[in-house]
């Protein structure tokens, strides 16, 4: 198994895991003074990542940011979907140029879907852990408020 992968310029290195999976972590900033991004590779059963899982953890580094902007405006439409139950406020919050919603992070998986997880938001259903949109490829197909899981 590689300790190290190299993907668009970032080094994964190969973390302690469950003998079942394989996980592999590195660090990027998108820009000078920016806050550091952490991606992650993850292969369940456990093996070596296969050239299209590279390719895709490839494109999330290098697109991170149009994925972001993809996914806050998936948050932004599908938020305001009842079963979410959002307050009034917090539903005021989706109208702002600026979302709630901060500090992404992404998980590759090698069936080819991925997510950012946003660590940071004032929303209700993403206390204490977040809110999650998981992609397909290159579209947003999910979105799941981390308040009683992760």
């Amino acid at each position: 198994m590689p300790t190290a992968l190299h993907v668009a310029g970032l080094t994964l290195s190969r973390t302690e895991s469950p003998p079942a999976l394989a996980c592999w972590t590195g660090c990027f900033t998108e820009s000078a003074g920016a806050d550091r991004i952490a991606v992650s590779l993850v292969i369940e059963p456990a093996a070596p990542p296969d050239e299209s899982t590279l390719q895709l953890a490839h494109d999330v580094v290098s697109r991170f940011g149009v994925f972001v902007d993809q996914a806050l405006e998936y948050c932004r439409t599908r938020l305001r979907e009842r079963h979410f139950e959002l307050t009034p406020d917090e539903l005021n919050w989706l109208d702002l140029p600026e979302l709630p919603i901060a500090a992404p992070e992404a998980t590759v998986w090698a069936d080819q879907t991925w997510s950012i997880r946003f660590t940071e938001s004032r929303l209700r259903l993403a206390d204490p852990h977040g809110i999650l949109v998981t992609f397909d490829r290159t579209q947003p197909v999910d979105l799941q408020g981390l308040a009683d899981e992760y």
